[in-house]
């Protein structure tokens, strides 16, 4: 069912990124849950004011690093995450994620919070817990993940029609282990 056409270097995750997007806003629209993507936080430089109702940012950097794609809140629980998307068929490459990244999803768990990836790879959807991916790092000297690691240690997120990846039916399972 996730049959995805080649894209260009610049907007990879992007595809990843619209559904999860889709799936977000059906939550919202059932009141099932609040979860948003964050903006990227950026410093204007200079802006090109075109007429009085247009303005132009035309140049700007990135003021501070990102943390995750998405927060929010699920059932009175914290929630932020990330969405990944993987070329490679045999494992997940570690440089995809970034040391203050690391931190902060070590953060959110020490503090009660749910955090996870989701994994688009070999054509499916997976969530990989944050404390499943900072224990197989801090215990592998691997630049990557297996993709049998994630098959095995991490959730297949079953597609249906709508919403396409219903991610949360998975962090119900993920509450339901913690109680």
């Amino acid at each position: 069912m996730a049959i995805k056409t080649k894209s260009i270097y610049s907007n990879r995750g992007m595809w990843l990124e619209n559904i999860i997007n889709d799936v977000n806003t059906y939550y919202l629209s059932k009141d099932i849950a609040v979860i948003y993507k964050k903006p990227t936080p950026i410093k204007v430089l200079n802006v090109c004011y075109r007429s009085k109702k247009t303005t132009i940012i035309d140049k700007a950097v990135f003021a501070q690093t990102s943390t995750l794609d998405y927060n929010g809140i699920y059932k009175g629980k914290y929630i932020e995450f990330d969405a990944k998307e993987c070329k490679s068929t045999t494992s997940f490459p570690l440089s995809n994620i970034k040391k203050h990244q690391l931190n902060h999803i070590d953060n959110i768990i020490r503090h009660g919070g749910i955090t996870f990836l989701v994994i688009f790879m070999n054509n499916a959807f997976y969530l990989l817990e944050g404390k499943v991916l900072l224990e197989y790092i801090y215990n592998n000297d691997r630049k990557s993940i297996p993709f049998e690691f994630i098959q095995s240690n991490g959730h297949k997120i079953p597609e249906k029609y709508f919403p396409r990846i219903d991610y949360l039916k998975i962090v119900d399972e993920l509450i339901r282990s913690e109680l």
